[in-house]
Parts: C-alpha cells; structure tokens; sequence
C-alpha cells in the first residue's frame, strides 16, 4: 500500500517553469518599454565592441636606460658606510704591492679598496664565495655601485682575501685602539669563547700513516706520468688540459705531504690525552683541520675560532684560529694578544668551564681577573649496596667539599679565582660572558660563518677576520661613526640596525 502511493505520488506533473516564475515575480513590476530599449541597445553596443584590448607584458623587448650608478643607492645604504669605512683606512700596504707603476708594461690593476670593500659588503650580506661575489658585481645595484664600472673575476677576490690577513690583522688593532681613543671601549670587561667551524674537508679524507706513505707513491708516480705526457704531446689543445690534470696531481701530493707533516703533531696530542698514538690520522684535503666535537654532539672535520669580545660595547678586540679541540690552552694567548693590540690587559676576564686550566689562571693573573665556573669536586665511587664494596667491606665515603674552597695544592692565584667566584658580585657580573660572547658567535653565524670556504690554517684566519672587520665596522656605526667619516646624522642609525 505504502509503495502504491509512493508509486502515485512520483507520477505527478511538474509544476511549469513559466508559472513557478510568475508566482515568484508576480509582486515586481512590469519593465517599460524604455527600459527594455536601453537593456537591448547597450547589448548590442557590447557584441559590437570587438575583443577587449590591454597592455601586456612583453619582457622580450630591449630597453636603453640612461642612469648613473651613483643614483642606484639612497644616502643610507650600506654600501656607502662600506666604501666610507674603507676610505677612512690606511691601506698604504696594499697599494705598495701594486707593480703596474708609471709608464711600465702591463696592464693597470684592480683598485684594492674595490676588493676589501667587495669582502666587507658580501660578509654582512652572508656572501662567502668569490665566484658569487663576482657575479653579484655584474647583476646587484650595490656591488655594481662598489666596482663602479671596473670588472672584477673571482681569481683576484680569492687571492685578495688568502694573501692578506697581516694587513686585516693590523687594521683591527688599529680600529680597537682608535674606538679605545676617543672613549668608546673602555677594556673593564672582556668575554672569551670558542665556536667550532667546519672545514673544507670530508670525514672519509683522513689517512693513517701506511695510507698516507702509499697515496703519496701514488701521487708522485701520477705526476711523473703527467708531466712525461705534457712533454711529448704535440696537439696545443690537448697538451693544455694535460698541463692542468699536472698541475692538480701536483697540489694532491702536495696536500698528501702536509698531512704526513702534520703527523707527528697529531700523535703527540693523542699521546697526552692517553688515546692510541697509532690511530692519528690526518687528512690529504685540508691537512690542519682536525675532528672536533660539534655543537650537536657529532665529531666533524673543524677548526676552532676565538673571539674576544668587550662586554659592554660588544666590539671585538682579539680574536684567532686554533685547530686544537679544546679552548682549555687558549686563555692566556688572547689575553696576551689584547693586551697587544689596546697596550692593556681588561680588567675582568669572562670564560666558560672549558678555559680554566689552573696554568693557565696562572699564566694571567697578574693582568686581569679570571671570572670562571669553579668545576664540582669528584666523588668517591661507592660499592653496590649500601657503600660496599664487592668484598663486602664498607668504603668510607668523603664528606662533601666546598668546590670554592682552597686546596692545599692550589697555587694563589687559584686559590683567589675559588674565593672570587663563591661571591654574589662575581655570579652577577658573569652573567655578562652569555650575554656578550654567545651574541657574537650568533651573529657570525647569521652571516654565514657556517663552513670555512678556503682550507689551511693561515687562509681560515684571513676569512674570520673578515668577519671580525666587519662586525666592528657596524658597531662603530654606533659607538663612534666619526672615525668612519659617516657623522652623527640620522642615517648613520639606519645603516647600523641588525648590528
């Protein structure tokens, strides 16, 4: 029954659409004629209107612009506080090295200041590569407005950078003892600390003694082979890139022999720290790089880069390379080299736990204070249960020792850095180290102080103290823009920000 009337009720009409649409419109008035006139002319204006016409994108098209470089950047651009800094400096050594001099053969030289400023600008732009660097030359507004119109290769910014790091070293000492001068650093406090940079080289490149001596048979057998070749080869082409096959195999041995040289130093490391001589290895890519334990807890290929920093102004006033793991032995050389460079040890001395060698306390503390975690004393280690032994005899526990104490076998300075650091004055004022040295080292970072681009202890010290010039050029911004000849005016406040 239900399905008959379901069945019934599914066979009846629809409703007609013209009468569903009177019933709903039924309440609107009729359009006028005039109405309907105007609805039909302006359809009939748009069918004949045609296709609708726009100005397209053609980015095909060649366009000639007349425009200075000069009038690339604003007054506050960073480039111009780059070219200003470098101006200001006395690159007189630079300029001695150029041999392209009066009416001699040769073609004129790059202009120094154009590649120190290139490096600087490309190290606050995050910028490590020389062949990114020149490429940025031809495309971006601010290099182009740097080289002013001189082409610049990849070959002279790498070589500028490897071959100067005596000059780039004095003009630090020159540019903190110039801030030390007019009152901008006063040298009360300084934070020390270590940060692991990875090198230019693989973990799988480092050899043993007996690889070591057998890759150079190797090496040496390849480049006699090679140069035989160069030799007898007629064809220009050819004999040209077998001339480059020679010169690579002949810088191979060449790494091969600085990993065999810096052999024994490795062995004599392992020694001290009761590892097995026999396991120092070397690497055949970058011979002074050592593993180092990273911050994420892995063990790369690294070197270990120092900084010195001036707590309150947070300027860098000492700073080097090491390819020793540990910060343990690296108090007293930068203390030596402030000193150095500004005439005075600071009068406080801010390291980690890492630092406090008591030789190295030592070593120092008739210059500055040494402000250092005191290391917990060692436990007596106790037996399975109850403070026994496996015999079943009970060990006598030692009584907790005041780690701030003095030890009988302390020498007075040491003693002093224990007594120093119980005080509520010294806990405060080493909140100062985090604060000033793990800013630093993140900054380095930010700008791209990830991973050395060069390889070699002395090259890796000329790319840190890029970082380090051009760090310190920012905070002048700040501190003392005078002595960059920027002034006091208000662009000086806009270049300096993010430093």
């Amino acid at each position: 029954m239900g399905l008959a009337e379901n069945a019934g009720m599914s066979t009846q009409p629809e409703p007609d659409k013209e009468q569903l649409s009177a019933s709903l419109f039924e309440d609107l008035a009729a359009p006028s004629d005039e109405q309907v006139n105007q609805a039909q002319a302006l359809a009939r204006s748009k069918r004949s209107a045609g296709a609708v016409r726009l100005l397209q994108a053609d980015r095909s098209q060649i366009e000639f612009r007349a425009s200075d470089l000069e009038s690339l950047l604003g007054e506050d651009h960073r480039a111009r506080l780059v070219w200003g800094y470098v101006k200001s400096q006395d690159l007189s050594k630079l300029l001695a090295g150029v041999k392209a001099r009066g009416a001699a053969p040769g073609r004129p030289a790059i202009d120094p200041r154009i590649l120190f400023a290139l490096w600087l600008y490309a190290t606050l732009d995050g910028v490590g590569s020389g062949r990114e660097v020149a490429r940025l030359s031809q495309e971006h507004a601010a290099y182009r407005w740097i080289c002013g119109g001189v082409q610049v290769n990849y070959h002279a910014l790498n070589d500028f950078r490897v071959a100067n790091g005596e000059f780039m070293d004095e003009l630090l000492s020159d540019n903190v003892a110039a801030l030390a001068a007019v009152g901008a650093i006063t040298l009360e406090r300084v934070a020390q600390d270590g940060m692991r940079v990875r090198a230019s080289a693989g973990a799988a490149s480092f050899r043993r003694q007996a690889r070591l001596e057998e890759h150079l048979v190797e090496a040496r057998e390849l480049v006699q082979t090679l140069k035989t070749r160069v030799e007898t080869d007629p064809g220009e082409a050819s004999r040209r890139a077998k001339a480059a096959r020679l010169r690579a195999a002949r810088e191979r041995e060449e790494r091969i022999r600085e990993a065999l040289a810096q052999l024994p130093e490795v062995v004599e490391v392992k020694r001290r720290n009761g590892s097995k001589p026999e396991d120092a290895r070397t690497s055949t890519t970058d011979a002074d790089a050592r593993v180092m334990k990273m911050g994420d807890g892995g063990f790369r290929p690294a070197y270990n880069v120092q900084f010195a920093t001036a707590c309150e102004e947070q300027v860098i006033v000492g700073m080097d390379v090491v390819n020793a793991g540990s910060d343990m032995a690296q108090l007293a050389p930068m203390v030596e080299q402030v000193e150095d460079r500004l005439g005075r040890a600071p009068d406080q001395w801010l390291v980690d736990g890492g630092f406090p060698a008591h030789a190295q306390i030592d070593a120092v503390a008739h210059k500055t204070d040494v402000y250092a975690p005191v290391p917990e004393p060692k436990k007596a280690k106790a037996g399975k249960d109850n403070d026994q032994d496996q015999g079943g005899k009970t060990l006598e526990v030692e009584p907790a020792v005041d780690k701030h104490a003095p030890r009988d076998s302390d020498s007075p300075a040491v003693a002093q850095w224990r007594e120093r650091m119980a005080t509520d004055e010294a806990k405060e004022l080493y909140k100062d180290r985090a604060a000033t040295a793990e800013c630093v080292n993140a900054q380095a970072r930010n700008r791209g102080l990830q991973r050395m681009p060069v390889r070699g202890l002395a090259k890796a010290k000329c790319v840190v103290l890029l970082y380090v010039l051009a760090h310190n050029l920012m905070r002048m911004v700040k501190l003392a823009p005078q002595l960059i000849g920027w002034g006091v005016q208000p662009c000086a406040t806009v270049c300096a920000k993010g430093a």
